[in-house]
């Protein structure tokens, strides 16, 4: 999904021009015609998706100062760039300070306004991920953090909340990948213990005969090789949360000493005298059927019923389809951000192609489906020959498994066209995909000079990319100034 832009312009014809520029770079338009018609759409259900605001200072009844201040009230993280007539150095500083982002001067140069705002929307991005991060590090990671627009991950999410109200042990059942540690972690930043320790401990990851040291700790020289003593997961815990991920693989004889544990409030470190009071909350999860469990007996029944106080099952993602856009816009931005990529949208097709495989690795399957494809795409926008391995499983899209990327269309008029084909390839030419090449030699045989091939060169990226300066310099791999002065030293009319 591509991100959605505000414009707010009170000029139907520069608002239209705004929206079409907008549409061009690969964004969705929203319009709206003043500064009030704006907030309103801020504060209902459509801000949501507004990723960034394209503002126009001069407008009747509210200007944009005074849009730029109510808006801060709205405690709304979107980038704002101001367009203005003026260009003085006053007005700018007086938007900036108003939380203005960026500016641009009307005629608004439409690859100026494209690089302000990919940039923008690239540091948003980043921003908005060091933010999660830095809130789940602290333990203060929220249900506002988790995408959940399906009515099965909101049914997940109110349960979440209800059991974050108080201290009951909670057990997250869910397929291998559906995030049920997120769901943890959002329960612990919502309750009373925020911003606390959260333990996380993957039960099925610690070799058995360390499991108890690893749980409870053990004192210096209980047994070989324990050469210091050792705080164990639940005294780190204390005071916090512990997570027991994948508690269905804990050894039985671990399950009776887990069990005294959470009855009594204390543990008993290897090779100590007297037991540890800890306080913890339990949190267990678990991808294995722990009734089939009990029933077999490779899961004790009474630690069952202690840790399965207050059950939540996280769907797969297969059976929460509305999920899957909202997840692939966060991973596409955010990996944007995070590797410098252009990429900053996925085409409808790729998308339908995503609603329709099964995600047997659910999000996190999805994640590096699209990490993988950002690596891999050539263009602004993901498409389908991005995810080779995923259309090869999808019915009706079988074609793009292997099939490379389409090569952009060069525009030409039919002169052109009716030229090429009637003028077959000379030797020393170089092609240049689509049009006639660059000739190297000369008629008589011989080499032309550097200068003359250069002044070529500039002349075809000038036309191929219509005169976008920057462009033209970044695909020739040298700087702007550097173009412009061997433009005029060359004597190439621009």
């Amino acid at each position: 999904m591509a991100a959605s832009i505000l414009i707010v312009e009170d000029d139907p014809v520069q608002r239209r021009i705004l929206q079409e520029m907008i549409a061009r770079f690969g964004y969705d338009a929203m319009t709206a015609d003043n500064g009030i018609q704006a907030l309103e759409m801020l504060s209902g259900p459509a801000g949501k998706r507004i990723s960034l605001i394209l503002l126009d200072l001069v407008m009747p009844e509210m200007d944009g100062i005074e849009f730029l201040e109510k808006f801060s009230g709205l405690n709304r993280e979107i980038p704002v760039i101001v367009q203005t007539a003026q260009g003085s150095i006053e007005t700018v500083v007086k938007a900036m300070r108003a939380g203005a982002d960026d500016f641009v001067v009307k005629p608004v140069n439409a690859e100026r306004l494209r690089v302000s705002i990919q940039n923008l929307l690239k540091v948003t991005a980043l921003t908005e991920e060091v933010r999660r991060l830095n809130r789940k590090v602290k333990g203060v990671l929220t249900f506002d953090d988790i995408i959940a627009e399906s009515p099965a991950m909101q049914q997940v999410v109110r349960l979440g909340r209800r059991a974050a109200e108080s201290n009951i042990p909670v057990l997250i059942e869910g397929e291998s990948g559906v995030g049920k540690e997120v769901i943890a972690r959002a329960i612990h930043g919502e309750s009373a213990r925020a911003g606390r320790a959260f333990v996380a401990v993957n039960c099925g990851a610690i070799p058995e005969n360390l499991v108890e040291s690893t749980l409870f700790g053990h004192e210096k020289g209980a047994f070989t090789g324990a050469v210091s003593k050792h705080i164990g997961k639940f005294q780190e815990a204390s005071g916090g949360t512990l997570f027991l991920d994948e508690v269905g693989e804990l050894p039985l004889e671990m399950q009776v000493k887990l069990l005294r544990a959470i009855q009594e409030g204390e543990i008993d470190p290897v090779g100590a005298r007297r037991s540890v009071p800890v306080d913890v909350r339990i949190i267990s999860a678990t991808n294995r059927n722990m009734i089939d469990m009990v029933k077999e007996g490779a899961f004790r029944e009474d630690l069952y019923y202690r840790l399965n106080v207050f059950p939540i099952m996280v769907p797969p993602l297969r059976r929460r389809l509305a999920d899957i856009p909202p997840l692939v816009e966060h991973f596409i931005h955010r990996f944007a951000a995070e590797e410098g990529r252009k990429v900053h949208g996925i085409t409808p097709r790729a998308l339908e192609m995503l609603m329709k495989y099964s995600w047997p690795g659910n999000v996190r399957q999805l994640e590096n489906a699209i990490f993988r494809a950002m690596v891999l795409a050539e263009g602004d926008m993901l498409d389908a020959h991005d995810f080779p391995q995923i259309a090869q499983q999808v019915e009706g899209f079988e074609e793009f498994a292997d099939a490379p990327p389409p090569k952009p269309v060069q525009q030409a008029n039919d002169n052109d066209a009716a030229d090429r084909a009637a003028t077959p390839p000379q030797p020393g030419m170089v092609a240049d995909g689509m049009a006639v090449g660059i000739p190297v030699v000369t008629d008589g045989g011989h080499v032309r000079t550097l200068q003359e091939v250069e002044a070529d060169m500039i002349r075809l990226a000038l036309k191929r990319y219509r005169g976008q300066m920057s462009e033209v310099a970044r695909k020739l791999g040298i700087g702007r100034s550097t173009l412009y002065r061997k433009i005029k030293a060359l004597g190439i009319e621009p």
